[in-house]
C-alpha cells in the first residue's frame, strides 16, 4: 500500500470512528428512563412506543419495580421520570408531580364466583382474616384465598389507605409482585379474591362493585367509586427537555386519548 492509499485509509478510519462516537453521543442525548409503578408501566410502555414512532431518534426505556422504587430512582437520578400509583408521602414532596390519569383499584374474583358486590367493611374483614369462608357471604362453604401486593407497591399502599384504614392485611395473604400475576392467580382459582388496576381487568376475571358502585370510567372520574386513585409522573427539579416533551405528549389530547383507549380515565 502506497503512502497515498495509507493516508486515505487512515482518514476514512478516523471519519468512521468519529461518526460512531457522534452516533453514540446522539443516542445518549435522546434517551429517557421512566421507572416505577407496575400499574403505570403497561400504559407508559404503550404511549412510549407511540412517542418513539413519532420521534424516531428517541429511545424511551420504561421499567417497573414499584412506586416507591420509581420515586427513589427519580431522586437518585437513575430515572428522569418516576411513576407512582399512589399519592406522594409528606417526605416526598420535594419532587414535582403531574397527574397523568385516574385509575380504579378493581376488586376481582373468578367469573364463576356468583358474588357481585362487597362493602368496604367486608373487604377489610376478608383481607384482615376475619372472614374466612365464602359461606359468610351466601356462597359455598369453602375457604377464601386472598391475594395481596408486595411491600413498596403503590397499589397496595392505596388499597391499605382506602380499604384497610388502620387494620393490617393478614400474613396469610398470598403476596404477588405485579397486577398481572394477581390477575392470573384469580383467573385460575374460583375461591380467590384480589385487587388490580382497573385498566387491566379483562375477561379472565370479574370486577366487583364496592359499596354498590361498579368501577367504570365514569364512576372513577367523578369519584363515586370509592377505590379511585391517581397515576402520577414525578420529576426532580426542572425536567430535562426530552422528559418535558414526553410529559407534554402524555398530557396532550392525543396522549390522553391513548391512555383512555388502553383503559385508564383521562384528566381532560
Amino acid at each position: 500500500m502506497g503512502w497515498k492509499q495509507t493516508y486515505l485509509f487512515l482518514f476514512l478510519l478516523i471519519c468512521l470512528t468519529a461518526q460512531g462516537c457522534s452516533s453514540k453521543n446522539t443516542s445518549r442525548s435522546h434517551s429517557l428512563t421512566i421507572a416505577g409503578s407496575t400499574s403505570v408501566q403497561p400504559f407508559a410502555e404503550k404511549i412510549a412506543e407511540i412517542f418513539m414512532e413519532i420521534n424516531r431518534k428517541v429511545v424511551l426505556n420504561v421499567q417497573g419495580g414499584g412506586s416507591t422504587a420509581g420515586i427513589k430512582a427519580c431522586r437518585e437520578k437513575a430515572a428522569q421520570i418516576g411513576t407512582s400509583s399512589r399519592e406522594l408521602r409528606p417526605e416526598e414532596h420535594d419532587l414535582t408531580k403531574r397527574i397523568i390519569a385516574k385509575d380504579g383499584i378493581a376488586v376481582i374474583v373468578h367469573p364463576d364466583n356468583p358474588i357481585h358486590n362487597l362493602t368496604i367493611e367486608q373487604l377489610r374483614g376478608i383481607f384482615s382474616g376475619k372472614f374466612r369462608s365464602w359461606s359468610q357471604f351466601g356462597w359455598i362453604n369453602k375457604p377464601i384465598f386472598f391475594v395481596n401486593r408486595e411491600e413498596g407497591s403503590g397499589t397496595r399502599e392505596a388499597f391499605e389507605h382506602l380499604v384497610m384504614k388502620k387494620e393490617e392485611v393478614s400474613d396469610e395473604a398470598l403476596v404477588q409482585d405485579s397486577n398481572g400475576s394477581v390477575r392470573e392467580i384469580i383467573a385460575t382459582n374460583p375461591q380467590a379474591i384480589g385487587y388490580i388496576s382497573f385498566g387491566i381487568v379483562n375477561h379472565q376475571v370479574k370486577a366487583l362493585s364496592v359499596d354498590s358502585i361498579k368501577p367504570t370510567p365514569v364512576s372513577i372520574k367523578n369519584g363515586q367509586y370509592a377505590l379511585s386513585r391517581p397515576f402520577i409522573f414525578v420529576v426532580s427539579g426542572k425536567p430535562e427537555p426530552l422528559a418535558q416533551q414526553f410529559i407534554n405528549f402524555v398530557l396532550s389530547k392525543e396522549g390522553q386519548q391513548i391512555l383512555e383507549k388502553e383503559g385508564l380515565v383521562g384528566i381532560l
